[in-house]
């Protein structure tokens, strides 16, 4: 015991009399090497996120334009079929009867007409030698006349059945899946009645609702990004932008064109919901680094890590951190509103752990579109 009380003081000594400066060394940051880019003035763009709707180009509610029996359907709900193909037929009897019936009378006109012809002729080589008189010959070319416009009705009358008969074959008007059926075989339809609903999924569109301020900034060359629910990117393009302004929500409709050439043939479905973001060519200029470079606090405060200048790449430099105000952010750039001029280099990898004054290796990051001189 006694030597327990001995051996504590010693040891307490000891420890109060070693060398502070071990301390201090354990708490200085060793340097790290760090990657850095340039801050830029460039024009700025502004990112206006929108929602929209995948829409087809054609969507048509088929119906029939004759009345009739639906003898037999030659497709269903879900097939897709091309443009020209058979959808539906009609019973034809009646109207073929019909058809018939114009084509004996234009037989049957043809024939008067003749007889009515060869009579003139008859009449009009006795005029010459003075046996016949001249109103008989003019009442007989005005039997060829009427009879000849009676011919032509009855041609005319035999063109219409002939239509009507082959409207009792429904096709498709364009290629397209059929997306609902509303009739089934033993039907009596009438013009006008719905048979099929088609929609042309090969020409897509995605219409947006944008705010009615932005209708003058929005060209035939403005950038928009879209992407579906499930994460997948489309290739599009500005088609129309529709100036008219909805009262209830203050918008226009914006239509861009799917390139169905780069999209899989079974991942875009009309009805389907589209995310997009507008890119926005700003009238202004500012100074600009990569979204990397910017830490935010629970605080509030926004900073940036900048290099001390005069030093070049890959050589040991002090670092500071400063506060900074931010405005647009585009491409995974953000404008740099006051905190940094252009020129300086902002660290944008390894910036989580600095420490202020501590050395780094500086290394130029490599950021798409930017220099890093």
């Amino acid at each position: 015991m006694w030597f327990t009380k001995l051996l504590i003081p010693a040891l307490l000594a000891t420890v109060s009399a070693l060398p502070l400066y071990a301390a201090d060394q354990s708490t200085a940051a060793a340097p790290v090497a760090v990657e850095a880019a340039v801050a830029q003035r460039r024009p700025l763009i502004e990112e206006i996120p929108v929602t929209g709707t995948i829409n087809p180009l054609r969507q048509a509610l088929l119906s029939a334009e004759v009345s009739g029996l639906i003898r037999e359907i030659h497709t269903d709900i879900g097939k897709r079929v091309r443009k020209g193909a058979l959808l539906l037929s009609l019973d034809p009897e009646l109207s073929s009867i019909s058809r018939d019936a114009a084509l004996a009378e234009v037989a049957r006109v043809r024939e008067t007409l003749a007889d009515s012809r060869r009579r003139l002729a008859e009449l009009q080589r006795l005029l010459g030698d003075k046996h016949v008189a001249e109103t008989e010959v003019e009442s007989l070319g005005s039997e060829v006349r009427e009879r000849s416009a009676q011919l032509e009705a009855a041609q005319v009358e035999t063109e219409r059945q002939t239509a009507l008969l082959r409207r009792h074959r429904i096709h498709a008007p364009f290629s397209g899946t059929i997306s609902l059926r509303e009739v089934d075989v033993g039907e009596w339809v009438e013009p006008g009645t719905a048979l099929f609903e088609l929609v042309d999924t090969d020409s897509l569109r995605v219409d947006f609702q944008v705010p009615q301020q932005y209708f003058p900034r929005i060209h035939a060359d403005t950038t928009i990004r879209v992407s579906l629910d499930s994460g997948q990117l489309l290739s599009t393009r500005v088609e129309h932008r529709v100036p008219v302004s909805r009262s209830s929500s203050r918008t226009f409709l914006l239509r861009t064109v799917i390139d169905t050439t780069a999209q899989p043939a079974t991942a875009l479905i009309p009805g389907m919901s589209a995310s997009a973001v507008l890119q926005i060519k700003s009238d202004r200029q500012g100074i600009a680094v990569p979204r990397d470079a910017v830490l935010r606090y629970p605080d509030g405060r926004i900073t940036v890590w900048v290099a001390a200048p005069g030093v070049d790449w890959d050589e040991l430099v002090e670092v500071r951190e400063q506060q900074v105000t931010t405005g647009l952010s585009f491409n995974g750039m953000i404008e740099i509103q006051s905190g940094v001029e252009a020129g300086q280099r902002v660290i944008v990898r390894g910036n989580e752990s600095l420490q202020p004054g501590q050395k780094v290796i500086l290394k130029r990051a490599s950021i798409p579109n930017m220099d890093s001189r």
